[in-house]
């Protein structure tokens, strides 16, 4: 039984691609194993520039067949998307090899280290790079765990979404959405926010009250209703000033916010702050990850300085360009808060707003279905529109019941401009009268690895 990082040295990842495998993967690789691991998508042209950049750094890639199954393996790593009938699963058994899953593993790694856990349904991997590079700039040198690539570090020619660091500290994002939240026990525990997504509220608030149980040290966005029934110690706790009076106890409050063109500006406990992204709620990420890192040591103005650098993370309001007046921008939005904070996020900069989204999984459009029709009509002006293609599907035994027309349907009943445009490729020709020399185009989705290629093609096609 697996029970330590000491237990092991050959881990073999199944699905080594996808973005929680690869970034624990990278992380034990810079620790000294030997990792390797396989994947569907290495087949595909999709899967080549990630197979390449695992390669780099040393850890070695098979195809999903069993190949790479070679006899010095001391343990597998599966996530919740592998089945057990996948090769390797069945010959790992057969072996005896241990089996574990993603989650389990980063607890290990995160119990190694003094670890801050990032919770929250939205925000979680902004917030996290934004600490990281807070405390890495404040001298702590320390090792980030993500759910997305930081964008200079993908610069460097990297994933982006693992770095070991030399220090002591290890920020990780804690997940709510398979219930593996609860296996953390960090030395501080941060709650972003709390809003229906994958589960109800209700099922949300009992697995962030056992991560509030096990953390040493608690700090919760007081700005928040259920987040900020959750406060343990309100000096800890941080808050945006919106004139509305606040606890004269609460640690950091967040005011004056302001944004011009794709840059904003923000006090945090009156030291100013700027950094060059959208919307108020990157004010309240900035805010969350001051709050934390100014608790180990970091001056507010060291984070200051830090954030004056900051350059966002893949695919989170990332800007490909203007052409013809057109501003598009490619982001990971894929529940009804994250729309609607995308979309709003985007209205200083043009008085038109075109928006396209493609849900993933018919289970939580479903589910989401009434909270995605009511949080994207309230956050469209008169003027902007919203369009969808056809729900995506990764496979399995889904019940294809609900389309994204049906979303659609909804929100023309509330006298939005909406569309549905089931097949995505044609979403150029049909959208192109509706471009103004004046506008965004924001593209959002989730879990489909092709949606880059997608948007960048969205772009050229302009």
């Amino acid at each position: 039984m697996v029970q330590s990082l000491k237990d092991f040295s050959r881990p073999y990842f199944i699905g080594i691609a996808g973005t929680g495998m690869s970034a624990i993967a990278q992380y034990l690789q810079g620790i000294g194993m030997q990792v390797a691991g396989s994947d569907r998508e290495f087949s595909k042209a999709s899967g080549v520039s990630t197979k390449n950049k695992l390669e780099q750094v040393g850890i070695t890639c098979h195809p999903q067949d069993g190949s790479g199954m070679v006899d010095a393996i001391d343990l597998v790593v599966v996530s919740t998307a592998i089945e057990s009938t996948v090769q390797e699963v069945v010959i790992a058994k057969e072996r005896g090899i241990p089996i574990i899953h993603r989650a389990a593993l980063l607890a290990l790694i995160a119990s190694s280290k003094k670890t801050i856990a990032v919770a929250g349904t939205s925000g979680k991997s902004t917030t996290a790079a934004m600490l990281f590079d807070m405390l890495e700039y404040g001298g702590l040198s320390p090792s980030i765990i993500s759910g997305a690539g930081l964008t200079r570090i993908i610069q460097q020619g990297k994933i982006g979404n693992a770095v070991v660091g030399k220090g002591e500290w290890l920020v990780i994002e804690a997940d709510e959405s398979d219930g593996s939240i609860v296996n953390y026990h960090p030395e501080i525990g941060l709650l972003l926010n709390v809003d229906k997504d994958h589960d109800e509220i209700t099922t949300l608030l009992q697995l962030f009250e056992q991560f509030q149980k096990n953390s040493t040290r608690f700090s919760v966005n007081r700005s928040h209703p259920i987040a900020a029934s959750l406060s343990l110690h309100a000096e800890n706790d941080f808050a945006v000033e919106e004139g509305t009076d606040l606890s004269s106890t609460i640690g950091y409050k967040a005011d004056h916010f302001f944004q011009q063109g794709i840059s904003i500006q923000f006090t945090i406990n009156k030291t100013p702050f700027g950094l060059q992204q959208l919307g108020r709620h990157n004010m309240e990420n900035a805010l969350a990850a001051a709050a934390v890192a100014n608790q180990v040591g970091v001056s507010l103005e060291t984070c200051a300085t830090a954030l004056k650098q900051y350059q966002g993370i893949y695919r989170r309001h990332q800007i490909l360009g203007t052409k013809n007046g057109v501003v598009v921008i490619d982001d990971y939005a894929h529940n009804p808060a994250k729309c609607a904070a995308a979309i709003s996020a985007c209205h200083p900069l043009a008085p038109k707003v075109v928006a396209w989204f493609q849900p993933h999984g018919y289970k939580p459009t479903r589910f989401l279905r009434a909270d995605f029709v009511d949080s994207i009509a309230k956050a469209l002006r008169p003027g902007d529109e919203i369009w969808m293609s056809e729900i995506y599907y990764a496979g399995g035994t889904a019940v294809k019941d609900i389309s994204a027309g049906d979303l659609i349907d909804d929100l023309l009943q509330l006298g939005v401009n909406a569309y549905f445009i089931e097949d995505r490729s044609q979403f150029v020709q049909a959208v192109a009268p509706h471009l103004t020399n004046d506008c965004v185009l924001l593209l959002m989705g989730a879990r489909d690895p092709s949606l880059e290629e997608f948007s960048k093609e969205v772009f050229e096609k302009l």
